[in-house]
């Protein structure tokens, strides 16, 4: 009813999975490259996750579009199945002629016509994908059948790889002991988080683009900040409450949007759910920190496709690439700079990071002394930790950070690196850039492709951070302190809050901070147990732009 008030050429709030309207953010350009390696791994599992109405779908659809012509695609809508029903969907997708008249029809049956499938394909040189949506409704024993079917393989590869789309709950199903094979053949996960409230902003403006609009976003300031806060970045509810507002502002002959409009357009669309009410009810999805640029799409699609110095990018993976990233990524790769000497490409994306590894200590020791020159203090011959201490500093280790969350985080520290069967080696990590990352010991820079970088970090990150006057360590629901009155105050200026009153420092850790906690963690991609920890301190630090030691960005 308001397009034409607006000039619009099609509804840009639909809730319909268009591929058209698909916002690449940073995370969905990765939730995106980890689905292409579906397509161009060796075998195995990818695990896509994500809430409801982040875009899992909207993913995949455009995901289905870029599929190469040699990959044979199944894709199972409902699986709530039992296993002889799987295997025969599994075989219905592939086109497989099974015979359901004989009477030895069993799951042998669908398993061995699976197979003779797979290996002909495979001699055809065709790669196989069998995609599986709202995989949390699977039960143990059609995931066990999964991870069965990927035994079927060749001296060189796996026949089969598997993509599982689901909620959260998936990737909590996948840590339980009798699941825990098929964790183990997991190649590649990804967590579709909700949207920032930069990328909020241009969503909006991306959609009414592709829908037409030419003119000034019809969202002032305040509103889109109201939007976000109301949405939580959570796309699918942002076209909601857009395309409610949007209606409102034609009913009364208006062609910009205020915050009044929006909380008007929130109470009609989510209800109770709205308003001031949503802060104890619905966590808010704070903004993610560092560089909104793109990841390169090559994350996930496995080092043997990505080309060494010189080389071209592989016609398979270039067509996998969203039109508006293959070019740079294409170009980065195969060329300098047109102002750059010709070695200065080949110096970012050359260096081998394998061959590299032999030259790392193998003792984290000299890492913490290197770290320790980014904060501008030397611990000498003491314990790197205990001459922490002395400079208020205290030292923090952690085994389950990504790139992603590296980005976010924004601070040098020490990879723990490691090629299978053999010791842990360590280096400094200074820089982080779309498609690099810069790794520093003995004073010395060198650069790897962030792909190269994967294949030997697990995770495994140490750094130094500043406490908070008065920080404990594992904090129970009840304790008052200091840095619990800090928090508080830091949370309320990154929720748009007024600034609380100073009063006394110490704040105790309730139900209500809990919560606002949670919904903090949750924004940054981090564990939302409620309980501040190093991490959460050292995200919101960094948001209420902290003076430590950053990344650098080239």
């Amino acid at each position: 009813m308001y397009a034409r008030h607006f000039d619009l050429t099609q509804d840009p709030f639909s809730i319909a999975p268009d591929p058209r309207f698909l916002f690449m953010s940073d995370r969905h350009r990765e939730a995106l490259a980890h689905l292409l390696f579906g397509v161009t791994g060796t075998g195995g599992f990818v695990l896509f996750t994500g809430d409801i109405g982040t875009g899992k779908t909207t993913v995949c659809r455009c995901f289905l579009e870029q599929i190469p012509a040699a990959c044979n695609v199944a894709i199972v809508f409902n699986p709530k199945l039992s296993v002889m029903e799987l295997l025969q969907t599994i075989c219905e997708e592939f086109h497989i002629a099974v015979d359901t008249a004989a009477a030895t029809l069993s799951l042998k049956s669908y398993v061995d016509a699976l197979n003779v499938f797979l290996l002909q394909s495979h001699a055809a040189g065709q790669s196989n994908v069998l995609i599986i949506d709202e995989a949390q409704n699977l039960q143990p024993e059609v995931l066990e059948q999964l991870r069965l079917l990927t035994n079927l393989e060749t001296h060189e590869r796996k026949l089969l790889q598997i993509v599982l789309i689901g909620q959260p709950e998936l990737r909590t199903m996948l840590e339980r002991p009798d699941l825990e094979q098929l964790a183990q053949r997991v190649i590649a996960r990804y967590h579709l988080v909700s949207l920032n409230v930069g990328d909020t902003a241009r969503y909006i403006q991306h959609r009414l683009t592709v829908a037409g609009y030419s003119g000034q976003i019809p969202f002032d300031e305040k509103a889109l900040r109201r939007i976000y806060a109301l949405t939580r970045g959570v796309p699918r509810r942002i076209n909601l409450l857009c395309g409610r507002a949007l209606l409102g502002a034609w009913a009364n002959g208006l062609h910009q949007v205020d915050r009044p409009m929006v909380d008007k357009a929130a109470l009609e669309v989510f209800g109770a759910d709205s308003g001031e009410a949503q802060s104890t009810r619905r966590p808010y999805a704070l903004p993610l920190l560092g560089s909104f640029s793109a990841l390169a799409l090559a994350l996930a699609l496995g080092s043997q496709f990505w080309p060494r110095a010189g080389t071209q990018v592989p016609p398979a993976v270039r067509q996998g690439l969203p039109a508006q990233a293959s070019a740079p990524v294409a170009s980065a790769i195969s060329s300098p700079a047109p102002d750059a000497p010709a070695s200065a490409a080949v110096a970012v994306v050359a260096e081998d990071m394998e061959a590299l590894l032999p030259q790392l200590p193998s003792a984290i020791a000299p890492a913490w002394q290197e770290l320790g020159r980014r904060w501008k203090f030397d611990p000498g011959t003491q314990e790197p930790c205990t001459a922490a201490t002395q400079q208020q500093l205290q030292c923090y280790r952690t085994t389950e950070l990504t790139i992603p969350l590296l980005r976010q985080l924004d601070r040098p520290g020490i990879l723990t690196l490691q090629k299978t069967d053999e010791p842990a080696v360590f280096a400094v990590l200074t820089g982080l850039s779309e498609q690099t990352a810069t790794l520093q010991w003995g004073g010395v820079a060198h650069h790897v492709t962030l792909i190269s970088l994967a294949r030997f970090w697990r995770g495994d990150f140490s750094t130094y951070w500043q406490p908070p006057r008065g920080y404990q360590p594992d904090v129970r629901e009840g304790t008052a302190s200091p840095a619990l009155g800090l928090l508080s105050r830091h949370l309320s200026a990154l929720e748009g809050k007024p600034l609380q009153a100073r009063g006394t420092d110490a704040l105790t850790l309730d139900s209500a901070l809990i919560a606002r906690v949670k919904a903090f963690q949750k924004g940054q991609g981090i564990k939302p147990d409620g309980h501040p920890g190093p991490m959460t301190f050292m995200q919101i630090e960094k948001a209420m732009g902290g003076n430590g030691p950053s990344l650098e960005t080239r």
